[in-house]
């Protein structure tokens, strides 16, 4: 079987065509993959930002494919089911996960970073973390879904805290910002974006957003994206007072605060760490067509994984990799 692996020494992708065929165990379900996105996480591991368990590494984390089989204790009526899977595997029995907030879980596993990946011809996973898609999901939505339910969950956690409207910036239109202007244009709102990147700028406008203006203030509710430091310079400085900064980039280097800013405007800072299951995922897969897939700039094959990932990161929009016959 194909999969893509991460080596260390030279830090570089390769595929290999004898990775051991997974089975199914109790509990589980056999996926036969047809597509994986990347994003800034994967390109950490590929660029020696980030340090996976071991090396030979089994990338990948943002996937979609089709039921192939089921292990025992498993609906055999899903064979067949085309599915997007959850990545973040929480234990489902500490505090934080019985109270709801399985991101803080302090057991969480996550494929592709603490658990091999799914950059592979088949995967065997928990079939409770697999997700029926609708039919009106194209496989180019599929393929977003987990980075699209990331920033629904960060609007989640904000939507019944304040008044929520047009007076909004997203800074950073990445991936993930680009799916944020999505998942607000699909509640109404027009968010106002700071991009230096004239091509992801540009794909947040057709995606419903609109540029902010060059000494443009006041914003009541802020997202940063961008895990910068002058990403979060901007959005604690364009926010106005008593507003909320939503943090959901990150970065491993300090970055340097105005706490001036936050202390006399009164701001709130908040984390919005992935997203909390089941409730997060149960909404996306039955909200309808969700239209992440305009995000979408670059599709490679699965014999170009190194140079999909060598590219991924100047490309004005989301980049994937085919498996298969499937995408």
């Amino acid at each position: 079987m194909r999969a893509v692996l991460l080596d260390a020494e030279p830090r570089r992708l390769r595929v290999v065509g004898d990775w051991p065929e997974p089975e199914p165990r109790t509990g589980e379900v056999l996926v036969q993959v047809r597509g994986v996105g990347i994003c800034g996480s994967d390109l950490a591991l590929f660029t020696d930002q980030r340090q996976p368990p071991e090396f030979p590494w089994l990338v990948g984390h943002e996937t979609f494919g089709e039921v192939i089989a089921t292990g025992a204790g498993v609906d055999r009526h899903r064979t067949g089911q085309r599915v997007v899977i959850e990545p973040n595997i929480p234990c489902l029995a500490c505090g934080a996960c019985r109270s709801g907030r399985t991101s803080r879980c302090p057991r969480r596993r996550s494929l592709g970073f603490t658990e091999p990946g799914t950059l592979a011809e088949r995967i065997a996973v928990p079939a409770r973390f697999t997700w029926a898609l609708p039919d009106s999901w194209a496989d180019t939505d599929a393929v977003c879904a987990e980075p699209l339910i990331v920033a629904r969950a960060a609007i989640r956690r904000v939507a019944g805290t304040r008044v929520f409207d047009d007076s909004t910036l997203v800074v950073g239109t990445g991936s993930q910002g680009a799916l944020l202007c999505v998942a607000l244009a699909g509640h109404g709102i027009t968010p106002a974006v700071l991009e230096p990147h004239p091509g992801r700028r540009e794909l947040a406008v057709r995606l419903g957003a609109r540029p902010v203006l060059p000494n443009e203030t006041g914003f009541a509710l802020t997202f940063e994206t961008s895990g910068t430091g002058p990403g979060l310079r901007e959005a604690v400085s364009r926010t106005a007072a008593g507003g909320l900064v939503v943090l959901i980039g990150q970065s491993g280097q300090p970055v340097p605060l105005d706490t001036r800013t936050v202390v006399q405007r009164q701001l709130t800072l908040a984390g919005s760490l992935i997203y909390d299951h089941p409730e997060d995922f149960a909404a996306a897969v039955g909200s309808g067509k969700p239209g992440a897939g305009r995000v979408l700039a670059a599709c490679y094959p699965m014999e170009e994984a190194e140079a999909a990932f060598r590219a991924a990161r100047d490309v004005p929009g989301k980049t994937w990799i085919r498996v298969g016959s499937g995408g």
